[in-house]
């Protein structure tokens, strides 16, 4: 984990009144201490101190922050949570919002809109992907889709085109015998293993016309239909087109632990905006491609909130806090300084701040998400509570067909009854 010392800036009115146009409240003239806590790699942090730092300069606030790695920092928000001591602002994830907001954990920010905290100019989809029973809990950070990530500089070194908007995976076991004939930087392989992805399977549904959840939060497949996901991944490491079970075990959350940068696979799934962070630490040149289609059928792909920020239910400075946030996804300099790095801004005033100002991999993050054309359809229902639970067992029960544990077929009926048992229990 890493932290930013507390600022202590003291500023006059007249700095306060300059920045009533962002709905900054003179009462902030009595500074105030928030707490900010996200997840990301030392690029967002710096992004996002720099924000920090333009807003306590207008609004006379101090603002502590700390960021720390995704698989560290659930476990953490949660201890924080029952503990009483929740950091006033959280980055929060599409897939706990309804969890979080249903634990009264975070606070609905409906009476801010319209004051504190500006909507006009956002995308309506994005406040949609925000609300929880009709309730406004988190504001969108910029909008992304799941991507595949290849390396370029790899496929053009074996010689053959990378993927794209079109790739089967069908196509993806040819590549992966161009691969095996290559032979290149000690065997790298085409694809790594994503079994245990609930964003890939839940594409993979979506293209099968099934849905990972339901409306009424319940798991949307049967046994048969994850047998056959299962299938599909173990005859790829059969045929050994994905990366082994012990490579897949050592990667992480975290892009410097993942399999395209230990060059352990060429491709692997992010989500769009995080190609940013995947080309600052790789020196071949990466690019992005759609999720594997089945064949013929239409994509699964969605536009999502690619996280949220929302104040914690406990919070002293709730309006201070909506302030903060209102002035992170609307300012122009705010969105200069933020880029495309946690997705496409979700407001035309932020879209065209940074329209002349984006690095080459920005721009092509951005241009993703618009070209996925008829691959993209309706967001889907907000996860039920317990969704990460869900999908944290699925990684697990991967890993165990991965290692021989079980069958496709064993682990398909066991997940089901597990991943049944454990939304029952969060909605009872």
């Amino acid at each position: 984990m890493f932290r930013i010392p507390r600022r202590q800036f003291l500023l006059g009115s007249s700095m306060l009144a300059a920045s009533s146009g962002l709905g900054l409240s003179s009462a902030f003239a009595q500074q105030a201490s928030l707490r900010l806590a996200f997840w990301g790699g030392q690029d967002r942090a710096n992004r996002t101190y720099a924000v920090v730092d333009k807003f306590t300069e207008e609004s006379g606030a101090e603002i502590d922050g700390e960021f720390i790695a995704w698989d560290d920092y659930w476990t953490r928000l949660a201890t924080q949570v029952s503990g009483g001591a929740a950091p006033d602002i959280l980055q929060m994830d599409y897939r706990y919002i309804v969890e979080y907001a249903s634990r009264g954990a975070i606070a609905p920010l409906d009476d801010f809109i319209g004051n504190v905290l500006q909507l006009d100019d956002f995308d309506a989809d994005q406040i949609a992907g925000g609300r929880v029973n009709g309730k406004l809990y988190g504001i969108s950070l910029g909008s992304n889709s799941a991507a595949m990530i290849y390396n370029a500089t790899v496929f053009e070194e074996v010689g053959i085109a990378p993927p794209d908007l079109t790739t089967t995976y069908d196509d993806y076991r040819v590549m992966g015998e161009a691969f095996a004939s290559a032979n290149l930087r000690n065997g790298i392989k085409v694809l790594s293993d994503s079994s245990g992805s609930d964003v890939m399977l839940e594409n993979w549904l979506r293209q099968n016309g099934s849905a990972l959840f339901t409306a009424e939060g319940m798991i949307g497949f049967d046994e048969t239909a994850l047998a056959e996901w299962f299938r599909l991944w173990a005859d790829l490491r059969d045929a050994g087109v994905i990366v082994s079970a012990e490579d897949q075990a050592l990667s992480t959350a975290s892009a410097e632990a993942s399999m395209i940068i230990t060059n352990k696979a060429a491709t692997t799934p992010i989500h769009s905006n995080e190609l940013v962070v995947y080309q600052g630490i790789s020196p071949d040149r990466l690019g992005l491609a759609s999720y594997p289609l089945i064949g013929g059928g239409a994509g699964g792909h969605y536009r999502k909130p690619s996280q949220f920020f929302s104040v914690s239910g406990t919070s002293q400075n709730a309006e201070q806090a909506a302030a903060f946030i209102s002035y992170f996804v609307n300012d122009p300099a705010a969105a200069k300084l933020l880029g495309v790095e946690r997705g496409v801004p979700c407001t035309q005033t932020a879209r065209d701040a940074v329209a002349d100002e984006l690095t080459p991999e920005s721009r092509a993050a951005l241009d993703f998400v618009a070209s996925l054309g008829e691959l993209v359809g309706p967001l889907p229902p907000s996860p039920p509570p317990a969704a990460g639970e869900v999908s944290k067992a699925l990684g697990n029960i991967s890993q165990e067909i991965a290692f021989g544990m079980r069958s496709p077929e064993e682990a398909a009926q066991a997940f089901v009854a597990d991943a049944a048992a454990i939304l029952a229990r969060s909605s009872s």
